[in-house]
């Protein structure tokens, strides 16, 4: 079975050429029209879809064949083409990059794709490097280009005289410091923490009308997946989950899958909350905890409740900014040492922009798990890793894997889809330390 639906891949030459920004534009733009828009990132990102979501007013999921496999990804594009009237997929990086890459996913599912380009110190350059990634790969649809960050209409005169004919300008965009999304070290700044966001995609929607860009892309065949729903495997469990401003990096797709697999959830928070939800497990996700060091350290309640949970053997999984919650220590960006919830071995150490990223296979005893590294910290004097990581396309050890009784911590995110048995047993907690 198959059902149809406008849809368009939103790609460019590079990161940090406008990509989230131009998307969110347009998802606002279509959604003021009272049309329902479905938006995709392209990658394992956290950051983008939450902006992508306040500007579409709908869910964002992360769409990447390689960490939640092809099928599952044609499973999301059919069922959202059932009931959307525009599909939107932000790229990751420039359209080539990456494997698989953005193009690669347009390829498998006939998407069209706008590039982007930041034509900031270029004019008839752009129409060679439009030219260039329409023919370097023949086997993906040229939509169009979007250059961005023009000067003058001078500007955009310049570089409309130089497109090839057979390549749309879909937008000549100028320079707009009101529309700009804040960044941090691990990218855009949460939405929760920026004053007057829909103010400014309002003016990214209006930043763009009037442009070819706003017309709906060709309709795109969607195909049914007929995915199997897991087993129940945790039915009957209660998991508690860590959600608040230092611990925001949730998949909804991990916690569609803890409930199919009959988990009933609930969340708390580390910084205002003082007491843990009745709970036979937790899950801590990552985040920003190296920006909530006081607060989270001054929650000696709550500090008190997770070392009494780890005790009592029950299972708990850590990742990223959660593992460096359940060390000892944590270093912030401005060198200031605070003590954190102590239940393992460790000492995290901000780096700026140094640090890790990347696709990475979680192997642990009770598995494998597709997942992705993305921090900007290092952590010493760990526990004896029990594994680490298989990096996607090189052979040193990927992220170290750390085993307290039933405490797992790594600076893994894991993508429970990718082997729901696996995160059942994590969270099963049958293992003995």
């Amino acid at each position: 079975m198959t059902v149809s639906c406008p849809a368009l891949m939103l790609s460019a030459i590079a990161s940090g050429e406008g990509k989230t920004t131009v998307t969110a534009a347009l998802a606002r733009f279509h959604a003021r029209q009272g049309r329902k828009v479905t938006v995709f990132k392209f990658g394992p990102d956290y950051l983008d879809p939450q902006i992508l979501a306040t500007a579409s007013g709908q869910p964002v999921e992360q769409l990447d064949m390689w960490m939640a496999g092809e099928a599952w990804v044609r499973q999301q594009l059919y069922q959202a083409a059932k009931t959307s009237d525009l599909i939107l997929i932000e790229g990751a990086m420039g359209l080539l990059d990456g494997d698989p890459c953005t193009a690669d996913l347009a390829v498998r599912f006939d998407i069209p794709v706008a590039v982007l380009l930041n034509a900031k110190g270029m004019a008839q350059t752009s129409a060679a490097i439009a030219y260039g990634l329409a023919n370097y790969r023949t086997d993906f649809k040229f939509h169009g280009l979007i250059a961005n960050a023009l000067g003058s209409n001078r500007h955009a005169e310049l570089i409309t005289d130089a497109m090839p004919k057979d390549i749309p300008l879909l937008a000549c965009l100028r320079r707009d410091d009101n529309i700009s999304l804040p960044e941090r070290h691990l990218g855009l700044v949460q939405p929760e923490e920026q004053e007057g966001l829909l103010e400014r995609l309002d003016a990214a929607a209006d930043w763009i009308e009037g442009s070819a860009l706003t017309e709906l892309p060709p309709a795109v065949e969607f195909e049914d997946q007929h995915l199997q729903e897991p087993a129940p495997l945790l039915a009957g469990k209660k998991i508690a989950i860590a959600r608040d401003e230092a611990f925001s990096f949730i998949y909804a797709a991990n916690l569609r899958l803890l409930e199919k697999m009959g988990a009933e959830l609930s969340f708390f928070s580390p910084i205002h909350d003082q007491q843990l939800p009745v709970a036979d497990a937790l899950w801590l996700p990552g985040g920003y905890p190296e920006l909530h060091c006081e607060a989270l350290y001054g929650n000696q309640l709550m500090i008190e409740q997770l070392k009494q949970f780890h005790q009592q053997n029950k299972p708990i999984l850590a990742e990223c900014g959660g593992m460096l919650y359940v060390q000892q220590q944590l270093t912030n960006l401005q060198g200031e040492t605070f003590p954190m919830a102590g239940l393992i071995p460790g000492h995290g150490r901000m780096r700026g922009r140094s640090g890790c990223q990347g696709m990475q296979t979680g192997v642990f005893p009770e598995g494998e798990v597709r997942a992705h590294a993305h921090h900007r910290s290092r952590s010493e004097d760990n526990l004896e890793p029990i594994g680490h990581g298989r990096r996607q396309r090189h052979s040193a050890p990927g992220e170290a894997i750390y085993r307290d009784k039933n405490l797992t911590a790594s600076y893994l995110h894991l993508f429970f889809p990718s082997a729901p048995e696996v995160v059942a047993a994590l969270f099963d907690g049958k293992n003995d330390g």
